[in-house]
């Protein structure tokens, strides 16, 4: 929520919010490595504080690529696009609450809500997905 309301004070103020990199540099740079920590959270767990501070900042960043989705440059559309990148927000932000909390089962749990944030979106805006060859 706080990502979205700097941007929303950033827009308003004039400043002018555009992307750095490509939809896929975001993707296969930030979202892909952010969201595998929570995916592989039983076999990878954090054991020391430095580990469970990287895991915070990785979910954080996670949580945060749903309102850069929601940027202008990277958004589709004013529906479909904002409900998806909604999805992979909530589910981000879940995922940061569990590992500011060390709640291993919480991160358990938010699996299912990432995936079906991933899926979701890819379903509708990745051409080929889930066929063969179609890609992550």
């Amino acid at each position: 929520m706080a990502g979205a309301l700097l941007l929303s004070v950033l827009l308003a103020a004039g400043a002018a919010a555009a992307p750095v990199g490509t939809m896929s540099d975001l993707m296969v740079r930030i979202i892909y490595p952010t969201s595998d920590a929570v995916f592989y959270i039983a076999t990878r767990t954090p054991t020391t504080d430095a580990e469970w501070h990287d895991l915070e900042g990785k979910t954080l960043m996670l949580a945060e690529s749903g309102n850069l989705l929601m940027m202008p440059g990277y958004a589709r559309d004013d529906k479909r696009w904002m409900d998806d990148a909604r999805l992979m927000l909530d589910a981000g932000t879940a995922a940061f609450n569990a590992a500011k909390k060390r709640d291993v089962e919480a991160l358990e749990a938010v699996n299912d809500a990432l995936y079906q944030s991933c899926v979701t979106c890819h379903t509708h805006y990745r051409r080929n997905y889930g066929r063969r060859g179609g890609g992550r």
